[in-house]
C-alpha cells in the first residue's frame, strides 16, 4: 500500500483487472468513484493525480486498468476490445458494490478520453450509478475520423486489415501505434498527439504504444455519446474546445441531450487536461460537480 491506496484486483470475464483502491480518511461506508482510462493508456498516466484529490474530498476511488493492458490479466496483451472494455467497466461497477465500506447507491464513474465515451455507455446501461464525469471525451467515431488525416488514415487501414487476418488464422495480432507524428501509422496522429500522449508516462514506467491494428475498423462505427441521452444521473462533460482527436463539436451535440447533463468547457487541446492549471481547474471542477450530486457526508 503507498498513498493511502492498496493494490486489488477483481474478475471480469476469464481474466482480472488490476486496480487501485483509494480509502477516505472517514470511516463507514463511503460514496466511489470508479475511474479508467482511454485509448490503450493505463492508470499511471496521470489518473492517480485525480484519484488522490477525489479521496482527499471525501471519496473511495477505485482506478482500474482494462484486460490486456497494464497489469491486468488477458491474452494477448494490447488488446483494445471495445465490448471487452465495456464488459470490464460494468465488472468493476458489481465488485464495489460489494465492498463493505462502499454505499453502493452512490456509485460514481469517471473516464477520461476513450475512456470517457465508456462512462458515459455505463451510465446510460446502469441506471443506478449515482453521477458520470466524462473528460475530454470521444463520442463519435464519425466526428473523429476526419481528424487521422487521409495518409495515416490508409496506413492504419491496411494494418487493421492484416490483423483481422491474423485473428481469423489465430496468429499474434499485427499492432499498429497509439499516438504518432501526423501521416504515421499511428491511430492518433495529430500534431499534438504523440508530446502529448505519450508525455503522460511516468518515467520508469513500462509502457506499449501500441494496440493490436483491428480495433483500427470499428474506431470509426463507436459512438457512445449517442447514448448520452439515455442517461438517468448527473452527467458532467469536461470539453476541451481544441481538442485534435475527439473534436468538442460532436461532443456539445451529444451532451445536450443529456437529460441532467453539465458541460464544462476549457480553452485548451486534448491532452493539456491531465497537467497545470488545466488540471487544476478541471479537477477542482469535477469535485465540486461530486460534491454537489454525491456528497461525501
Amino acid at each position: 500500500m503507498s498513498e493511502g491506496r492498496e493494490d486489488v484486483r477483481f474478475p471480469s470475464g476469464e481474466a482480472d483487472c488490476a486496480a487501485w483502491l483509494y480509502r477516505p480518511a472517514a470511516e463507514g461506508p463511503a460514496p466511489l468513484v470508479i475511474m479508467a482510462h482511454g485509448l490503450g493508456a493505463v492508470r499511471e498516466m496521470r489518473l492517480d493525480a485525480f484519484a488522490r484529490r477525489f479521496r482527499d474530498a471525501g471519496y473511495a476511488v477505485l482506478v482500474f486498468d482494462y484486460r490486456h493492458f497494464g497489469d491486468s490479466g488477458g491474452e494477448p496483451r494490447q488488446l483494445l476490445d471495445i465490448p471487452r472494455q465495456l464488459e470490464d467497466w460494468a465488472a468493476a461497477v458489481e465488485h464495489v458494490r460489494g465492498l463493505p465500506q462502499v454505499d453502493p447507491d452512490r456509485v460514481a464513474v469517471f473516464g477520461s478520453s476513450f475512456g470517457g465515451g465508456h462512462a458515459i455507455l455505463t451510465a446510460a446501461r446502469d441506471p443506478r450509478l449515482a453521477a458520470a464525469i466524462a473528460q475530454c471525451p470521444f463520442t463519435d467515431g464519425l466526428a473523429s475520423a476526419p481528424t487521422l488525416g487521409p495518409v495515416s488514415t490508409a496506413k492504419v487501414s491496411a494494418l487493421a486489415v492484416r490483423d483481422e487476418l491474423a485473428r481469423l488464422r489465430r496468429r499474434e495480432p499485427v499492432r499498429v501505434a497509439l499516438a504518432g507524428p501526423p501521416g504515421s501509422a499511428a491511430l492518433m496522429a495529430t500534431e499534438d498527439a504523440a508530446p502529448g500522449f505519450l508525455g503522460l508516462v511516468p518515467e520508469g514506467v513500462d509502457f506499449t504504444n501500441a494496440v493490436a491494428a483491428r480495433v483500427g475498423l470499428r474506431i470509426a462505427l463507436h459512438r457512445p455519446g449517442r447514448a448520452a441521452a439515455k442517461i438517468a444521473a448527473p452527467t458532467m462533460f469536461c470539453v476541451c474546445d481544441g481538442d485534435s482527436v475527439a473534436p468538442a463539436k460532436a461532443t456539445l451535440r451529444h451532451a445536450s441531450r443529456a437529460p441532467r447533463g453539465e458541460v464544462f468547457r476549457y480553452p485548451i487541446g486534448h491532452f493539456d487536461i491531465y497537467k497545470g492549471e488545466a488540471f487544476e481547474r478541471a479537477v477542482a471542477d469535477q469535485v465540486d460537480f461530486l460534491r454537489r450530486h454525491v456528497p461525501p457526508a
